[in-house]
């Protein structure tokens, strides 16, 4: 049986009063597309950044690649990892985030190569090469030596996700990567994401493009007040739904 790339178990966070993890539990399988959708403030994104350690969880644990994050347990007790450490675990994960976070003073292939050259420590000259193919990826070869500012909302958020995928991940993180776009801008997007899931890449989505989900996802999850209400393949959470309050999700948003 194939172990679970992510394996999450009984996640539960909070800000102060509000509970946005309510005991979450779910796996991801390598290579597999698992899309979460809800209405905001339902935990999709807070799971999200609990996998990539941007938040830390009140409770539960999450595994990647068999390795338990942010603790190691020693002497019978957890004990947190250093920011060293938790840096070292995130290098597993690529995030594309709503808002592309590129730097503005620097090319699109400046922007990809400084991961790897920074972080990485690996060689200028290879990192370029890499940087050029993921560019090309993104259908954005011809783009390289432009800057942010010269770039559609839609070219920067595919620099980002070529940004994202020059760290070599094992798996790639996705938060409403098209919401901030203007409207003939997402497919675009879309289409590189596409392309990842066909090429084998391990992918979670948190979107409210149905579409996307039912035609790339393995594994739809709806979660509502920090809870999963429904998981299952996109035929059924978004076809034929068993739990009223994932129909009622659906109809509101299909209008």
């Amino acid at each position: 049986m194939t172990r679970p790339l992510v394996a999450i178990r009984g996640a539960v966070k909070a800000f102060g009063t509000f509970q946005a993890l309510r005991g979450v539990s779910l796996d991801v399988n390598p290579g597999e597309v698992l899309c979460l959708i809800g209405a905001s403030g339902s935990g999709k994104t807070t799971l999200l950044r609990c996998v990539n350690q941007l938040a830390r969880l009140d409770g539960g644990a999450i595994w990647l690649d068999g390795e338990l994050l942010g603790l190691r347990e020693r002497g019978g007790r957890l004990h947190r990892l250093s920011e060293a450490e938790i840096a070292r675990q995130r290098l597993k994960t690529g995030m594309v985030f709503q808002r592309f976070n590129l730097f503005p003073h620097k090319t699109a292939l400046e922007n990809v190569t400084e991961g790897p050259v920074q972080v990485q420590g690996r060689k200028p000259a290879e990192a370029r090469a890499e940087a050029m193919e993921l560019l090309a990826r993104v259908g954005l070869a011809d783009k390289a030596d432009r800057y942010p500012a010269q770039l559609s909302g839609g070219q920067q958020q595919r620099v980002a996700i070529a940004r994202a995928l020059a760290m070599r991940p094992r798996l790639m993180l996705f938060d409403e990567p098209t919401s901030a776009l203007d409207p003939e801008l997402v497919g675009e997007v879309l289409a590189v994401m596409r392309e990842l899931a066909r090429s084998g890449m391990t992918m979670m989505v948190v979107t409210h493009e149905l579409g996307f989900a039912r035609e790339v996802a393995d594994t739809v999850v709806y979660m509502d007040h920090g809870t999963i209400v429904e998981y299952g393949p996109p035929a059924q959470v978004l076809g034929t739904p068993r739990e009223a309050r994932t129909r009622t999700f659906l109809s509101a948003v299909i209008g």
